[in-house]
């Protein structure tokens, strides 16, 4: 039995007021199937992965049309919370809008969105541009107008880190937050030190807002465990591509 899409949003709330949520990277219903036959309660409909299926690379080249055909297609399989990387928002704040309303009606329990100028880049390559702090915290303003269900998750994600530095990143993560960001994503921290340092930043103006971690094998981020995340104050853990990297490497050893 598949659940409403506010039910998703709201359980997957739920899961993180009580633990912290490990979110594997999904890039077709098969693999979302297998996520959840493995015991994990939530998914991640990874940007980079649906690119791959199509032969593309992850610098935001597909349209918000069929990002969310391939996110609906994910969404049906399962019953567990879906985040969808929604990349830049598809365009300026009304095109955000639009990708809150169709993202919910395709059964997500939220989107991340970022704050890179377009062409994007993936995160960990190098060469990212941004946009203004005020353009994305209006982007940010407008996902949390557009949503219909109060409980649909808005990730804010900031690529600072690499362009200005952390300090930067943690200007910017209050801005976020201020706007109504639900959960901040510094993407490609280089070090444990640096996630602790983003955290305790953060915290120091008694903020509570949940952070995310993106493990991405082999990016600038080094390896680390759940539990470590979690001891560095980090509540949502994205692997985004490893299921892809471990269906790619099998078909290599066919």
């Amino acid at each position: 039995m598949h659940l409403p899409p506010t039910s998703k949003a709201r359980r997957l709330r739920e899961q993180l007021a009580q633990q912290t949520v490990v979110l594997p990277g999904a890039f077709n219903a098969l693999t979302a199937m297998q996520i959840e036959r493995a015991g994990f309660q939530a998914l991640y409909v990874s940007g980079a992965g649906l690119s791959a299926t199509r032969g593309l690379p992850d610098i935001g080249l597909l349209s918000l049309t069929e990002v969310v055909s391939d996110a609906a297609t994910i969404t049906k399989a399962v019953t567990i919370p879906a985040l969808v990387d929604a990349d830049t928002g598809f365009g300026p704040p009304l095109a955000v809008m639009r990708a809150v309303r169709e993202f919910e009606q395709a059964g997500l329990a939220g989107m991340q969105i970022e704050d890179q100028e377009l062409p994007k880049k993936c995160g960990h390559l190098p060469g990212k541009r941004l946009v203004s702090t005020s353009e994305m915290v209006s982007k940010i303003r407008a996902a949390s107008d557009a949503r219909r269900d109060p409980d649909f998750f808005i990730v804010a994600r900031t690529d600072a880190r690499a362009v200005d530095g952390l300090d930067t990143s943690v200007r910017r993560a209050r801005a976020y937050i201020d706007a109504g960001a639900d959960a901040i994503f510094p993407e490609a921290l280089e070090s444990a030190d640096e996630f602790r340092a983003f955290a305790k930043h953060l915290a120091k103006e008694g903020g509570t807002t949940p952070l995310v971690a993106n493990m991405t094998e082999f990016g600038k981020t080094p390896y680390l465990s759940v539990g470590e995340f979690e001891d560095l104050g980090y509540r949502l853990v994205l692997f985004p591509v490893t299921a892809l990297r471990m269906a790619t490497k099998a078909i290599e050893q066919m």
